[in-house]
């Protein structure tokens, strides 16, 4: 089976996550992230949801064999550098996900987006899976990319202000991930401030508040950019400096889509190539 065919990194992507009608988060910002920074992006879809920059409206869940299904196929032909996770769904998704993590990806590292609300307020994960994303994604994965109120969910911490991050970053941590970047976009201030705790000691990156609408998908294109830099090599504060980069642009170029929550632009570069290739060329693998 192809996973990881060689030692250098292909930039591979396999994204397990659901699509978003709209086009500004799940799979579709996922995709024109990963593609933008340089990778190449495959996925196994968990559900089609129907929605827009006003809310979700329908999900519609992929059977958890038919999603096992798509794994299988991309990893024994394409193979994959990075898994990346989205929205999952119910208990039984996660549990599948996770027997085909042990089963035929145990040696690729993982992203998760432990996707909960959607930017609209509409819950995407129930309850019932909650538990098992504790239990069976934390544990193991290369990365894990709560915001506030999902690390809150995960950990029991309160996550507040950037204490409270740290001590959200900490647990998880100590429930098994080897390295958490706890978002600081729901925590009140002028600055936002992301939390990155790995084994070896924490990291900080911060930036002003953009105050905007264009906020839907930025959790998926952040997770999906780091995602794309580690599959091609980069260190994991390169790829989270990049994503963030790319996503600040992208926040900064929103195109005014929609009447709610509207989505970024994961295209500028096509439109400002010179702007992208400076911002670029700082995160190459050596």
């Amino acid at each position: 089976m192809s996973q990881t065919t060689s030692d250098k990194p292909k930039g591979r992507v396999l994204i397990i996550a659901g699509s978003d009608s709209g086009g500004g988060a799940g799979v579709q910002a996922d995709i024109k992230t990963v593609t933008t920074l340089g990778g190449y992006a495959a996925t196994a879809i968990t559900a089609i949801t129907i929605q827009n920059t006003l809310g979700v409206s329908g999900v519609v869940a992929t059977p958890p064999k038919a999603v096992r299904a798509q794994m299988d196929a991309v990893l024994r032909d394409i193979g994959a550098d990075v898994l990346k996770t989205g929205m999952l769904g119910d208990k039984a998704l996660v549990e599948t996900i996770a027997e085909a993590f042990e089963e035929i990806a145990a040696s690729i590292p993982r992203v998760i987006d432990p996707v909960m609300v959607a930017t609209s307020g509409d819950v995407l994960l129930p309850q019932g899976a909650v538990d098992a994303v504790r239990r069976l994604m934390i544990p193991g994965a290369a990365l894990v990319t709560p915001n506030a109120p999902e690390a809150e969910v995960l950990t029991g911490k309160a996550v507040d202000g950037l204490n409270g991050q740290r001590r959200a970053a900490e647990k998880l941590l100590e429930m098994g991930a080897v390295a958490a970047l706890v978002k600081g976009g729901h925590v009140p201030g002028d600055v936002i401030v992301d939390v990155l705790a790995t084994q070896t000691g924490e990291h900080f990156f911060d930036g002003p508040r953009i105050e905007t609408k264009a906020t839907h998908g930025t959790g998926c294109t952040l997770a999906s950019g780091i995602a794309a830099g580690l599959a091609r090599g980069l260190s994991l504060t390169d790829a989270v400096a990049l994503s963030r980069a790319y996503l600040v642009e992208a926040i900064k170029r929103a195109p005014g889509l929609g009447q709610g929550n509207g989505p970024v632009d994961h295209g500028w570069p096509s439109r400002d190539p010179e702007a992208f290739a400076s911002m670029f060329a700082k995160w190459r693998p050596g």
